[in-house]
């Protein structure tokens, strides 16, 4: 499949018409860069003029699509513009395309222009007045500085400029990027802290609620139904108020919303009461420091509150167990409930619990596991926690 030429860029187009038009002003006003009679001119005659300036502005179309090969033949022109009486116009043009060359070649084109124009540009100082042994050979490489060097050091200056301004665009548009990935995953792991609070603070309630309704509704028995629903309502009290607690964290709007402080270890022993109102036996064994920090004392509350919310919906009946430790600078975290075949559970489950106490241990840098195990009196499910504890951090 044949490719086509790159289309000329519609400035360099209109800029090669008026460099062209110029040039043929210049030709009709009989103004030329050397008389008829200078012995530098070997191609006699008005009408050679008319070559170079001609092939020039065709250059000068090319300048921007094809910078190398309209150097290349604009210099060529120029040369051959040199042994004719001459025309300023093309020189103008010659000049712009060692500019265009510069600053739209590849960086290697670039600096091999740079460096043959300055050698170019040396070479034609040194060597007339090396040979003819006049001031006035020193012009030759001042022209040629002002044809050669001078165009391509623009445009190296301009081609520094344009890249730096590039780098600068591509390096805020990635720190845009950066910023709006960060604001995502800001974003992301607040509603999932939120998943998280909400799971636990309320999940415990509502299932005590299933639980004991569902118990309420199976017996014939008022005194039961009487108790159940007082659970019930103990539960649904207490759920709302964790509720109204969350929304007050979210909206942020002080006064009476302002959220209650966030439970410690200290609380435990009020979150047992609970779980035993709620029908289960749990035994306690807390041996812990008194100074340990924030996140680890929240994140061990949960994972005993949550394990006590599993323990409420899929254990059988017996005992349920609850230690804690804390030797060698880590807070170990143990609870143990029955387990065996049971029809289903008591309430319904998403298993966005353990993913909850996973997510918890793993920001602590924690190591967590949950499972069956066997034991002496049959098989339990075990959830183990042990979280790092910074040494003089307190709580």
């Amino acid at each position: 499949m044949a490719v086509r030429p790159p289309r000329p860029h519609p400035f360099d187009v209109r800029a090669a018409l008026a460099g062209l038009l110029g040039g043929l002003l210049l030709w009709g006003l009989h103004l030329a860069t050397r008389p008829a009679d200078d012995p530098i001119v070997l191609l006699d005659g008005r009408w050679w003029i008319l070559l170079p300036l001609v092939v020039t502005a065709t250059c000068e179309a090319l300048r921007r699509t094809l910078p190398r090969t309209a150097l290349l033949v604009g210099w060529a022109a120029v040369t051959v513009d040199t042994i004719t009486q001459g025309n300023l116009v093309t020189l103008v043009m010659f000049t712009d395309l060692v500019y265009a060359a510069v600053l739209y070649s590849p960086p290697a084109t670039a600096r091999r222009v740079l460096w043959i124009s300055g050698v170019l540009t040396l070479v034609g100082t040194v060597v007339p007045v090396a040979i003819w042994q006049v001031p006035k050979a020193v012009l030759i490489g001042a022209v040629i500085g002002l044809v050669a060097f001078m165009p391509a050091a623009t445009g190296w200056i301009v081609r520094n400029h344009r890249d730096a301004a590039e780098a600068a665009r591509l390096h805020a548009e990635q720190t845009a990027l950066l910023a709006e990935m960060d604001r995502a995953q800001a974003v992301v792991a607040e509603r999932s802290r939120m998943a998280r609070e909400l799971h636990d603070m309320v999940a415990n309630h509502l299932s005590a609620i299933a639980i004991h309704s569902t118990a309420a509704l199976s017996l014939d028995d008022p005194g039961t139904s009487r108790q159940a629903l007082g659970v019930i309502r103990e539960n649904s009290v207490e759920g709302l108020a964790e509720m109204r607690r969350l929304i007050g964290i979210l909206r942020d709007t002080g006064g009476d919303n302002e959220p209650a402080a966030a439970p410690t270890l200290d609380g435990l022993g009020a979150l047992v009461d609970g779980a035993r109102t709620n029908g289960l036996d749990v035994t306690l064994d807390a041996d812990h420091g008194d100074t340990l920090p924030a996140p680890v004392g929240l994140a061990a509350y949960r994972i005993v509150q949550e394990s006590l919310t599993n323990a409420l919906k899929h254990a059988c009946p017996g005992r349920v167990t609850v230690t804690l430790r804390q030797p060698n600078g880590s807070l170990h975290i143990a609870v143990t409930s029955p387990y065996g075949d049971r029809h289903g559970p008591s309430a319904p489950g998403s298993g966005a619990g353990l993913v909850g106490m996973r997510e918890r241990v793993a920001l602590l840098d924690g190591t967590f596991e949950a499972g069956p195990e066997s034991a002496e009196h049959g098989k339990i499910w075990v959830v183990r926690a042990s979280l790092p504890v910074a040494e003089g951090e307190p709580a």
